[in-house]
């Protein structure tokens, strides 16, 4: 939110610099993210000055060019070729000099040079109103009055001043900032000064020739609603001091009657509608909701499909305006309005967010309604608002202020006592100055007591509703800074043992950093569509998010895999194929309204296995090379396996599950061809789900352990055979160490072959086994009994061994 230096100023008496305001604001929780000098005239009209045009003749060589001379207030004239058609002696006119920088509205600025324009010489230029920025047109130069001060720097003629702009990061809670009035409030109340509000006591009905009835049917969308009718205005450009504290805050100006309304609306906080009494059918306004799927044009231009939850303001035919986001396209105000209808009401703040949700829509408006206006404020601006119309537009106050307003919404009453507001500030604040700050910030005092006091706390403060709420705005006041750190902090300490989940989750970063891989962070956030094409994923689990930024948006993930595959498809799709990839993250479900957070690790690899150079490998990625790192990650972690299986749905093609119990540890494989077509990945890719969650409680169980580097050396024997297809490498190894417990250290299979060229419902594996005494070493004897036993084992499966 942005903030006018100079307009604050209005409303508070202060001689604080915008740097000392600055830190005023941040010390009371309206943080200033930046402080901007502004220029509402790029280049401030720096340079130029007023000039008398005492002499114009033909230019000598040039048909279209005039010679001229002109008094700037100088020792003497300034000789000056023009161009522009309207030039004659005797004008009033804004030079640029010698020297100076112009600043045109379009293009990019320039320096003023003494020249020879078709050998006659110019010392300066005499400006058009688009050449120096204060406006559009080049028709001709800006012709000033008669009474125009010769030599008055155009800066000071045209009252450009400097300002400074604060650009507030306001939390939701804090509309009553969201305003002039509301920043200088705080600052008044740290500088234990006073907010001088503009009056209205001026606001007077000049006569009852337009009047419009007003009729509210949803009084719980609309608490409140308030109307004036304004007749004989002139609708045009707003005034120079209107457009430029406009300009400062960043808002383009309109016409004199849209910058009233928004004016007031950064003025107050309170926003105003403007409509054309014209276009009011029946000179009657109604607040209603809309018919379900009625066709609706805004002020965009967009025609929009509306929902009978939306509330509109109607005239007596047709829809005007959607209430508290958005006017109509054809029922604002424009260069033919003469008469206005002036809005000025309390929308339900609920009512205002789901319809702007639904629709796309975001304005100053709409931003103030959602979180909460002042219902008492609706009144005060709109008399401000309309005194302002009179002064920049004309016209006559032409009916009374209608004010629909059934049930007055009551101030809050909140007990709070003094030992609660020393507790939770962690200070002992002197109890008059208490009561002080909470009559600065505009909360009445109701009673008081030595043990407390009950307040009575403003509508402009939807926040504050419980007695913490009002502590906070004591303490915002007091001062955040102004409470001292204790010199002892008292803390319970803990002694179970518990793993440390940032070093592990770090030290596992590493690990496949090291290896290669890049680490990739995806949004919790995922689309629907998913859990949708396939059906491992239950759609009935997602976690469905309520108000939706997007379609794409709507659910959380209950898998890793997903979010993944848009890293792949992206790289692919900017060629970059080769690919490993991981991400830590959290999945979540939803089943019978219980909700689960589980913390997930995914490794992802496709493309080459290396990248490509003239000396690398040329091989793809491949199931095994997955395999490769998952079993070294959990060697690493010492995460024992119990039980393996293979496992074959909608989401793996081919994979294994890695199992201790009932808990899966890891499940990998290769991707589903048809989740990747739908992926719009065209390449292989091969994903591992790690239970990070069991993962980092099998942790609480693990020590260190050292064991010396073995004296007698290891030895490697290969066995090839054909076995049935219905087994798998983890029976496999399951009855090797059953058959041989002592010395068989390792059991690994390096390859493996389906085809044509072997029987019917048969595979080839090869298999290596790595055997080692730790007390000796091994003889062939040895060697050879403990490869016949597993031969013989082997053989009980059915397996053929082949030579």
């Amino acid at each position: 939110m942005k903030i006018s230096y100079s307009w604050l100023k209005q409303y508070i008496n202060t001689e604080l610099s915008p740097e000392e305001i600055s830190k005023v604001l941040t010390n009371t929780g309206l943080e200033v993210e930046s402080l901007e000098k502004i220029q509402t005239i790029p280049g401030g009209l720096e340079g130029l000055v007023i000039g008398h045009v005492t002499f114009r003749d033909k230019h000598p060589n040039a048909d279209k060019l005039s010679v001229t001379k002109v008094n700037v207030g100088g020792e003497r004239e300034l000789d000056i070729v023009c161009g522009a058609p309207n030039v004659a002696a005797g004008q009033k006119v804004v030079v640029a000099t010698v020297g100076c920088t112009v600043h045109p509205s379009s293009g990019e600025p320039f320096e003023i040079k003494k020249a020879k324009i078709r050998g006659e010489v110019s010392e300066g230029m005499i400006c058009a109103e688009d050449e120096i920025g204060l406006g559009e047109s080049h028709a001709g130069i800006m012709v000033l009055p008669e009474d125009a001060p010769v030599g008055m720097p155009a800066k000071e003629y045209f009252k450009i001043e400097d300002d400074y702009c604060f650009e507030i990061g306001l939390t939701p809670n804090r509309v009553d900032a969201a305003s002039h009035i509301g920043v200088a409030r705080d600052i008044a109340a740290v500088l234990k000064n006073t907010v001088e509000l503009p009056s209205v006591d001026n606001f007077a009905v000049d006569s009852q020739d337009l009047s419009i009835s007003v009729e509210v049917i949803d009084h719980e969308a609309c608490p409140r609603y308030s109307g004036v009718t304004i007749s004989g205005i002139t609708v045009k450009d707003s005034p120079d001091w209107l457009q430029n504290k406009l300009r400062v805050i960043g808002l383009r100006p309109i016409n004199n009657v849209v910058d009233v309304t928004n004016y007031v609306l950064h003025e107050t906080g309170q926003p105003l509608h403007a409509f054309d009494a014209a276009e009011i059918k029946g000179n009657k306004v109604i607040v209603r909701d809309a018919v379900e799927g009625e066709k609706f044009i805004t002020l965009d231009g967009v025609e929009r499909t509306l929902s009978s939850k939306d509330l509109m303001i109607c005239n007596a035919e047709e829809e005007m305006c959607i209430a508290g986001v958005f006017g109509g396209l054809h029922s604002g105000v424009s260069e033919t309005t003469t008469s206005i209808f002036l809005e000025s009401a309390y929308f339900n703040s609920v009512s205002v967010r789901k319809t702007g949700k639904r629709h796309g829509l975001k304005t100053d408006s709409s931003f103030r309604f959602e979180r909460g206006t002042d219902p008492e404020a609706t009144v005060y601006a709109l008399k401000r608002a309309a005194l302002l119309i009179k002064e920049v537009a004309g016209g006559l106050i032409s009916s009374e202020v209608v004010d629909i307003y059934p049930t007055k919404i009551e101030k809050a009453k909140i007990e709070v006592s003094y030992k609660n507001v020393h507790r939770l500030i962690g200070k002992q604040i002197p109890v008059e100055e208490i009561n002080a700050i909470l009559l600065a910030l505009g909360i009445e005092i109701l009673s008081k007591n030595n043990e407390g006091l009950t307040v009575s706390v403003p509508t402009n403060k939807v926040d504050v509703t419980r007695e913490v709420d009002v502590i906070e705005e004591i303490l915002r006041i007091y001062g955040y800074n102004n409470i001292e750190i204790p010199t002892i902090l008292n803390s319970s300490l803990s002694f179970a043992v518990k793993p440390d989940r940032e070093k592990l989750q770090n030290a596992v970063a590493d690990f496949f950093t090291s290896n290669g891989f890049n680490e990739i962070m995806s949004n919790s956030l995922t689309k629907s569509l998913y859990s949708q094409s396939t059906a491992t994923i239950n759609p009935d689990e997602n976690v469905v998010i309520l108000n939706p930024l997007s379609n794409d948006l709507d659910v959380m993930r209950q898998t890793l895999l997903f979010s993944g595959l848009e890293a792949i498809a992206y790289n692919q799709n900017r060629k970059n194929a080769d690919l490993k990839l991981y991400e830590f993250g959290k999945v979540y479900k939803e089943v019978d309204c219980n909700f689960t957070e589980e913390s997930k690790l995914a490794l992802f690899v496709t493309g080459r296995k290396e990248i490509e150079q003239w000396n690398a490998s040329k091989e793809t990625a491949d199931y095994y090379q997955l395999k490769g790192f998952v079993d070294a990650i959990l060697t690493k972690l010492k995460v024992s396996i119990a039980s393996s299986e293979t496992l074959k749905n909608d989401v793996f093609a081919e994979a294994l599950v890695y199992k201790k119990g009932k808990n899966v540890i890891v499940q990998f494989g290769q991707v589903n061809k048809a989740i990747l077509k739908k992926m719009d990945i065209d390449k292989p890719v091969y994903f591992a789900d790690f239970n990070w969650e069991y993962i980092l409680k099998v942790q609480l169980n693990n020590k260190a352990e050292y064991k010396e580097v073995a004296k007698f050396p290891a030895v490697r024997r290969d066995l090839s055979m054909l076995i049935d297809s219905s087994l798998n490498f983890a029976q496999l190894k399951e009855l090797a160490f059953q058959t041989e417990k002592n010395l068989l250290k390792e059991v690994n299979i390096f390859d493996k072959y389906e085809g044509d060229k072997l029987p019917n419902g048969k595979k080839s594996y090869a298999l290596s086994f790595v055997i080692q005494d730790e007390e000796k070493t091994l003889t062939d004897k040895q060697i050879d009994g403990v490869m016949q036993k597993l031969v013989i084992g082997f053989e009980k499966l059915g397996a053929e061994i082949r030579k």
